[in-house]
């Protein structure tokens, strides 16, 4: 990675919706460049098809850029502009390709990717998912041959605004351990999960399986600081505090065995259950170019309507009764952060990005 974008990392910081506040709240964004929600789109859409992405496919990816950016999620914003174009420039993805949808009479929408990017495929089955959904009660979508970077929030508030519960799950590279193990057989492995509320803000949740993510462990590499016990190990299968021999070791998930389970079971249900890779065999498909990770991508959609027998209004009071009782005792749920990120942001008609990182995706801009 260049200096340039050491810097924009170091940047960007305390914006990063994967890291916690509180161990970077000290750090502060030193020069930010406004830029109103129209400009963050011409400027993604410049981006991408410059890079070689044709226009449905622009359109898909820079819809995700502009939702996570108004959410100040800058991990998964404009920053990821460039795994597009390392992507793109890697030379196995198709900007251009339309995703192939397999019509059924069961459940299952199957969408095939063909070799593009993940967002487009989904785009195109979701209508089909929710419709499955609402007549059968349960429905799952399976995107296949999907190269895959985005946040899966977006994907399951889409169905939550829709009045559906919804999950969704993806492998990545072998990076992660097991509980117990010596080298990195999982990946990273990230569950979404979004349960509608009338007239608020949905329940949800997205996170990774891993104790960290990748992109925290590398900011603290970058900033000289060593990480917490329980993170890592390193290349001997040795617990470390040192984030460079993280980076050549393996991570580690949270929670022990207990998060170990839980990623084995994401590799099981994205992966051999929709017919497509885990993430060891992502990581063989990469062999040593860059971009984002190559496999599936499943998500599970349930009518509420169905699943309580038409008794919508007393069982969303009594899920209203729990978040009461939760927030009553001070804790915060899930993504509030976020949406008062995305309603401040949507009121003042702008977002703040590092200058660092303007002036990076400038200059990719005139390079490409």
């Amino acid at each position: 990675m260049s200096g340039k974008l050491q810097r924009v990392l170091l940047a960007s910081q305390t914006k990063l919706c994967l890291l916690l506040p509180t161990q970077w709240e000290t750090w502060q964004m030193s020069e930010a460049v406004k830029l109103t929600l129209d400009e963050i789109r011409n400027l993604s859409l410049t981006i991408l098809s410059g890079s070689g992405y044709g226009p449905d496919h622009a359109a898909a990816i820079a819809d995700m850029l502009v939702t996570c950016q108004i959410d100040d999620c800058q991990s998964h914003g404009l920053f990821r502009l460039f795994m597009c174009n390392d992507t793109m420039k890697a030379g196995k993805i198709d900007g251009n390709v339309a995703p192939a949808i397999t019509q059924s009479d069961n459940a299952i929408v199957r969408v095939d990717a063909r070799g593009g990017m993940s967002l487009l495929a989904f785009h195109e089955a979701l209508p089909i998912l929710i419709e499955k959904t609402r007549t059968l009660g349960i429905a799952a979508m399976a995107i296949n041959r999907c190269f895959h970077f985005s946040a899966l929030w977006p994907e399951v508030e889409r169905l939550s605004a829709a009045g559906l519960a919804a999950m969704a799950m993806v492998p990545s590279h072998s990076w992660v351990a097991p509980a117990g193990g010596t080298r990195g057989s999982l990946g990273t492995n990230p569950l979404a999960f979004s349960w509608p509320r009338q007239g608020k803000d949905p329940f949800t949740f997205d996170f990774a399986t891993s104790a960290f993510a990748r992109g925290e462990i590398e900011l603290y590499r970058r900033a000289g600081k060593p990480l917490p016990d329980g993170v890592a190990i390193d290349k001997d299968g040795n617990p470390t505090n040192d984030p460079q021999a993280a980076m050549e070791g393996a991570m580690l998930t949270f929670g022990s065995y207990k998060g170990s389970a839980l990623s084995i079971m994401i590799e099981l249900l994205a992966g051999p259950l929709i017919d497509d890779l885990t993430s060891l065999e992502s990581m063989e498909f990469a062999g040593n170019s860059g971009g984002a990770p190559y496999h599936g991508e499943i998500l599970l959609a349930f009518d509420p309507g169905h699943f309580s027998g038409g008794r919508i209004d007393p069982n969303d009071a009594r899920a209203e009764r729990l978040f009461a009782d939760i927030t009553d005792q001070g804790a915060r749920l899930p993504s509030q952060r976020r949406f008062a990120a995305r309603a401040r942001n949507t009121e003042r008609g702008y977002v703040e990005i590092a200058k660092t990182l303007y002036d990076d995706l400038q200059e990719l801009a005139q390079q490409i």
